[in-house]
């Protein structure tokens, strides 16, 4: 195959195992915020600690100091509260394992291609599997200092591993720089000890089932009524029985509110959140829980009403509708979005476009949205691309993680299938075979709807390109139906013409009217085969 890599087979993505709803808590009372803020400013003091004693602990940690530092906290708030903060506090160590990981992938991928580089002649070209050498003796000089910059910081984050150390920041170190950049992010620095204090904050509590509405330390009611269990050093604040605080707002979930009020109703768990968006100077709760994992269905009942295959980019996505054996359908369509400015607007301009790709999936009756299985970790580094600036910044443009967040969770809830592919070739290949076959005065073809095309033909089970090896040079059908398009009992597939025989005689036709004769050929090419074509003697003249 000239060096192309062996594709990975197509396959049916899991649908999402959990459920977040959120509403907004208006009209507090100015006691409503003082409690909120006094109890989310002790229990994050709390959290702060255990995350830094768990942090101690390194890869030392066991059941015994997990339980100790649970009793510990247990004295201060409660035993649920306490169960709440380790909880979080070891997802957070775990999480920063992970990214720990991450990074030395990085750095390792960089380190190779510096040294595979470095070791080249200097204005030795590249090929496409491989980067040349460096174009002069300077930049040569400047790569090997990178090199040995990249050496030291691999060493340093693989020792922290080895030991059992990572880097955490309760409240972001996204938020943590910006105190020292305030200027460039237009904040005052009370307007920034506003947010880190806030972001630090913690009032959250696991659901748990067979208690009252499937929680005892934040419960809501059915009738929207919001009551937080306080811990011990602020019980002298209740406004109810039992160490209770009952907020004076209501809310209603507009979104999966029936399903919420069965969960409560049943006194299964759920799990509450409430925080301040300090932004807007607004007070939100977050109920989340659990559901059964939706039965993906198998890759063929997929396939069965076709597909529509959709090329990511960096500002909107491609899409085509495919049959079921892989022709398509119509024309392309794109759905846009733009990913500048907040994270906020970014999420928003993603959910808009899946939600009118996925609407228009529903309106064409497909059954499966087909799209690639991306992941740039190592096709982003500096030490890859080189000097390509904006081709970098365009492949981290790509929201792939939170495209495949949203896109599963959505597409799960109107009954669609997503169907993961193999990326590699499908620009290359899809522009090769279909751009130019199906552009037309009234349809432009871009790259990137071709390449909808093929994703939607792998995802198929189909080669990307259009049609099979031609047949044998006698064109006998001993090596099969030529046509990959359709099988033989589908109506409409490509078959034998029907014999001239069956054309209608010339004359006159049954309303009146009389039919055109056929015209003349004007080339041997273009006459019947009845014609005698001879060659006309030359004329003599004297």
């Amino acid at each position: 195959m000239g060096g192309v890599r062996e594709l990975a087979a197509p396959f049916v993505v899991p649908g999402p195992c959990g459920v977040a709803v959120r509403d907004r808590l208006g009209h507090l009372t100015p006691r409503d915020e003082r409690v909120l803020r006094a109890v989310g400013e002790h229990q994050g003091a709390l959290a702060s600690g255990d995350l830094k004693a768990r942090c101690a602990d390194g890869l030392e940690h066991s059941a015994d100091s997990w339980a100790s530092r649970k009793r510990e906290l247990t004295a201060l708030s409660s035993s649920r509260i306490a169960g709440a903060i380790t909880k979080a506090t070891h997802d957070q160590w775990a999480l920063a394992r992970r990214c720990q990981a991450a990074h030395i992938q990085t750095l390792e991928a960089g380190i190779r291609t510096l040294r595979h580089r470095l070791s080249l002649p200097i204005g030795e070209k590249g090929t496409k599997r491989a980067a040349g050498g460096y174009r002069s003796r300077s930049e040569w000089f400047r790569k090997s200092r990178r090199l040995a910059a990249l050496e030291a910081r691999h060493a340093a984050v693989v020792a922290d591993r080895q030991a059992g150390r990572v880097r955490v920041v309760r409240g972001g170190r996204r938020l943590l720089n910006t105190r020292h950049h305030l200027a460039q992010a237009g904040l005052t620095e009370g307007q920034w000890r506003q947010r880190w204090e806030a972001g630090r904050w913690f009032i959250a509590a696991d659901g748990e089932s067979g208690k009252r509405f499937g929680n005892e330390t934040i419960r809501v009611t059915p009738d929207g009524e919001v009551s937080i269990r306080l811990p011990a050093p602020l019980a002298h604040l209740a406004n109810a029985g039992h160490g209770r605080y009952v907020l004076t707002p209501r809310i209603a979930f507009a979104h999966r509110g029936a399903e919420w009020a069965d969960r409560i109703a049943a006194n299964r768990a759920v799990a509450y959140r409430i925080h301040l968006d300090t932004q807007r100077g607004r007070w939100y709760l977050t109920a989340s829980w659990q559901r059964p994992a939706i039965p993906t269905i198998p890759l063929e009942a997929a396939r069965a009403r076709g597909m529509i295959g959709v090329d990511t980019n960096a500002d909107h996505f491609a899409a085509y509708r495919l049959d079921r054996h892989g022709n398509p359908m119509g024309d392309p369509r794109r759905f846009g979005f733009d990913l500048s400015g907040t994270a906020g607007h970014r999420d928003a301009q993603i959910r808009h476009a899946l939600t009118r790709l996925i609407h228009w999936a529903r309106r064409v009756g497909v059954a499966a949205i087909g799209i690639e299985d991306l992941d740039f970790t190592t096709e982003k580094t500096r030490e890859k691309h080189g000097r390509r600036k904006r081709f970098r910044q365009l492949i981290s443009g790509i929201p792939t993680g939170r495209l495949k967040a949203r896109l599963v969770s959505m597409a799960a809830e109107h009954g669609l299938a997503i169907v993961a592919v193999d990326p590699a070739y499908t620009t290359l290949w899809g522009a090769q075979h279909w751009q130019k076959p199906l552009a037309t005065p009234r349809r432009t073809m871009s790259r990137h709807d071709a390449a909808g095309i093929a994703i939607g033909r792998r995802a198929l089970g189909h080669p990307v390109r259009r049609r099979t090896a031609p047949p044998p040079h006698d064109r006998s059908d001993r090596a099969g139906h030529r046509t990959a398009q359709a099988e033989p009992g589908d109506r409409g597939r490509e078959g034998t013409r029907p014999p001239a025989t069956d054309r209608p005689p010339a004359g006159p036709s049954p309303n009146g009217t009389r039919t055109r004769e056929p015209s003349a050929s004007n080339t041997a090419r273009d006459a019947p085969s009845t014609q005698q074509w001879a060659q006309d003697s030359l004329t003599h003249t004297g």
